[in-house]
């Protein structure tokens, strides 16, 4: 076999780093969600004796460990004094507490994972962010990487490494 049947892994050996920002996305079994919509007479009214009552015979375990969204989805008027409540039952056995919805609470945890990362790690590399995937990756991921990358890296591409797009290159 001579040298032009071999077949060589450019990809392999361009040194390129891929992250997978799908790999930093937060698993059901972390978070938890707390709607107040739940506790509204007629999906509308909070009343507060009710909803007091509610609370002490709510199940409070099945937010053990977890970080708790609470918000309300329905459209109502929900006193401040509410959220305070429900927080006051879900502190002790949630691992956190996040005033926001569901949505707005896996941003908040993929870009709290993505800040925490060492840059470090990335010095002088040439990284690849993966573009495409089977979850939803937001683009506050995307942005949040960026930030953290670009003090350190040779460059950044977005996509995959076979076809990319330069995104920034060190000068």
């Amino acid at each position: 076999m001579d040298m032009s049947d071999v077949i060589i892994n450019k990809v392999a050996e361009s040194g390129l780093v891929t992250l997978d920002l799908q790999d930093y996305l937060p698993t059901e079994d972390q978070v938890g969600v707390f709607d107040l919509k739940e506790y509204l007479f007629m999906g509308l009214i909070l009343k507060e004796k009710d909803f007091r009552v509610s609370l002490q015979e709510t199940n409070w375990t099945v937010y053990e460990n977890k970080t708790v969204a609470l918000c309300c989805t329905a459209d109502a008027i929900i006193p401040a004094w509410a959220y305070m409540l429900a927080a006051t039952y879900l502190q002790p056995v949630a691992s956190d507490v996040f005033m926001g919805t569901p949505d707005a609470l896996k941003v908040h945890l993929l870009v709290g994972k993505i800040a925490s990362l060492s840059s470090s790690s990335y010095q002088d590399k040439r990284i690849v962010i993966k573009g495409c995937g089977d979850n939803f990756v937001p683009a506050d991921a995307y942005v949040a990487i960026t930030l953290l990358l670009r003090p350190v890296v040779k460059s950044i591409m977005y996509g995959e490494p076979c076809s990319t797009v330069p995104v920034y290159k060190k000068r």
